[in-house]
Order: C-alpha cells, then sequence, then structure tokens
C-alpha cells in the first residue's frame, strides 16, 4: 500500500471518517455507534465486489473485460479510495471510485490492473457488517409447502459475521450435531444510509444495492428449540455473493427471478413478486424497531422448493461435496460447495 495511501486512512481513521464530504451522524449515543452509522457517499451504476489480493481483501468492480482491482488502479492512478466495501460504508468514496472506473477504461497503465475472475478470490461483498437480519416466511408458495401461517408482520431472525461466506467456499458442515442441511436461496438488501422510523415510500431511497444470498440451514438444529438461531448460525451458512449491485440499476426488486441448483439440478425457481412483504415494507418494518446503518445485511426470504418442503420420505439432505449454485436475475451467480 501507498505511503500516501496509509495516510489517507491514517486520517480518516483518527477522524471517524468526519473529513468525508456529505457525512451526517445518526442520532444515537455513544462514540463507536455513532461513527458506525455515518452515511457515506455512494457510487452508481456499478457492481462492487470483494477480492484477495496480496494477502488483503480489496474492493474491485466487475467490468466488460474483467475484474478491475480497484485499490491497485487506484494507487496507479494517484487517487485515494475506500480498501474495502466496508470501509467505503464507514468512510465514503463513492466519487473516486466512479473515477477511478472511469479513468481505468482509458488508461493503459490502470488496464493493468484488470483480472480474469477465474484467478481470483473472492469474499462476501460486505464482510463486517454491523447487522445480519433474516426475514422467515416471506414466499407464498414456500408457507403453502411448510405448512406454515401466512404472518401479519414480518418473521425476523438474525444470523452473526462468523456465517458468512464467500462465492465459490466451502461451508464447513457441522455433522457432528446435525445431518439434515438444507438451502434457501435469497434476495440480499444492503442498506446505504442511517435510517429510522422509515416510511415505507421512502424505504428504497436508503438501499445501497442488492446481491444474491443464501440463508443455508440445518433443520434439525432448528427444532431443538423455539430459536431459529442455532440451524441458522454455524460458520459459513450465511453464503454472500461478491457483487453488490448499486440500488440506481435495479427499478424493481421485487420483479426479479432467481433460482438454487444442487450438483446441476434446479430446485428453487420463483420470483420475488411472490413476497408476503416487499422490500420496502421490509427495511420500513424494521427500522421501526431498530437503527438501520451503512452496511448492514437484510436476506428477505426464500422460495418454494427448499427440502423441507418436500414430503418426509422423499427429503434427501445435503451432504459433505454437494455443489450449490444460486442466481438471481441482474445480481449474478453464487457458488458454494459443502464439506
Amino acid at each position: 500500500m501507498s505511503q500516501n495511501r496509509r495516510t489517507f486512512l491514517k486520517i480518516l481513521g483518527a477522524t471517524g471518517g468526519a473529513a468525508v464530504a456529505g457525512v451526517t451522524v445518526a442520532s444515537t449515543t455513544g462514540t463507536a455507534r455513532a461513527d458506525r452509522c455515518r452515511d457515506p457517499d455512494l457510487p452508481r451504476g456499478l457492481a462492487l465486489g470483494t477480492i484477495r489480493v496480496d494477502d488483503e481483501w480489496r474492493i474491485a468492480v466487475k467490468t466488460e473485460r474483467g475484474v478491475l482491482d480497484v485499490v491497485g488502479a487506484a494507487e496507479t492512478l494517484g487517487i485515494e479510495v475506500p480498501n474495502t466495501i466496508d470501509q467505503m460504508f464507514r468512510e465514503g468514496g463513492g466519487r473516486a471510485l466512479e473515477a477511478v472506473v472511469q479513468k481505468s477504461g482509458t488508461t493503459e497503465r490502470a488496464q493493468r490492473h484488470i483480472r480474469a475472475a477465474s484467478d481470483l478470490v473472492f469474499g462476501p461483498c460486505v464482510m463486517h457488517p454491523e447487522k445480519i437480519l433474516m426475514v422467515g416466511y416471506n414466499y407464498r408458495k414456500h408457507i403453502v409447502e411448510v405448512k406454515a401461517e401466512v404472518p401479519t408482520e414480518p418473521v425476523l431472525f438474525n444470523k452473526y459475521n462468523n456465517a458468512l461466506l464467500g462465492h465459490r467456499g466451502t461451508v464447513p458442515l457441522p455433522t457432528k450435531v446435525s445431518r439434515e442441511f438444507d438451502y434457501e436461496v435469497e434476495l440480499v438488501i444492503v442498506i446505504g444510509k442511517t435510517g429510522r422510523d422509515i416510511a415505507e415510500a421512502d424505504a428504497l431511497s436508503f438501499v445501497a444495492g442488492y446481491c444474491t444470498g443464501n440463508d443455508f440451514s440445518a433443520r434439525d438444529l432448528q427444532r431443538k428449540s423455539n430459536q431459529l438461531m442455532l440451524g441458522k448460525t454455524p460458520d459459513g451458512f450465511a453464503p454472500l455473493v461478491p457483487w453488490l449491485v448499486t440500488a440506481d440499476q435495479i427499478s424493481n426488486p421485487n420483479s426479479l427471478s432467481l433460482s438454487c441448483h444442487v450438483n446441476g439440478e434446479r430446485r428453487q425457481f420463483s420470483n420475488t413478486s411472490d413476497m408476503v412483504f416487499n422490500c420496502a415494507q421490509i427495511v420500513s418494518y424494521i427500522s421501526r424497531h431498530m437503527t438501520l446503518c451503512p452496511g448492514d445485511i437484510v436476506y428477505t426470504g426464500t422460495p418454494d422448493g427448499v427440502i423441507q418442503g418436500y414430503p418426509p420420505e422423499r427429503r434427501v439432505w445435503l451432504k459433505p461435496g454437494d455443489q450449490i449454485r444460486c442466481e438471481i436475475e441482474k445480481l449474478g451467480e453464487l457458488r458454494f460447495t459443502l464439506g
């Protein structure tokens, strides 16, 4: 990392990002909490990713020519940018990211930082969210298949950062304590602005972007008590695609096709239009109970086709070696293996 870049990040760390233009602090107590809930300037028109370069995680952008290592290109161009997507949410830098992408298209030296996706190690697009929020029983056909009641309010639970897993990663199945492993493809919302008591009409303006995720689950652990946590939070149980597609590119998040394949066989195929509570309703509802911060992620529920929805005699649970592929229209593909 260049000396001027280290200096830039050191200054931002010391000021909590206060030098970034347009930043506001949420009305909440505690310095750490206030720093976390600043509103950064965010880029538009990009698919932002997380890649591993020289033993560090870096922000990247998907381009027609390949994956642009934004940090490497920025150092070549002499532009200061955040090192990761998490840092962008804390400190801003969206306009600088846009500038790097634009100039990289015309600067030969910067184009040397474009890499083939097949050569890269990917992390989840957001690696250190303050909150990972989940919505259960949010697709009508899924509710029917598991014989549940249609909820009158969003059903919320949570996961933790240990559950996050990157594209082409391996979920370490906890086979000593569980046997009934299941997939759940889900549309994921990433919050871009601080909000509390957000009106439904304004809710989508608080969204930074959308991505593809999987609410991986251990059904037998879910049934051990009246809490879902054990079946939802083991290591690697929240696979997340590396690409965060900025919200300006998704005109209607409630009209996207989504699918999940196991070892090449399609198991789930639906559309987000089948949601009980749409994205705006979910964001607004959550904000009535807690402050949403930049970088928070919300898994919005899974459609029908999960193993749990099969008749008991047809349930063949996932096992080590299985290959899972999830895809959402306009948002890209997420692949992972079970180990």
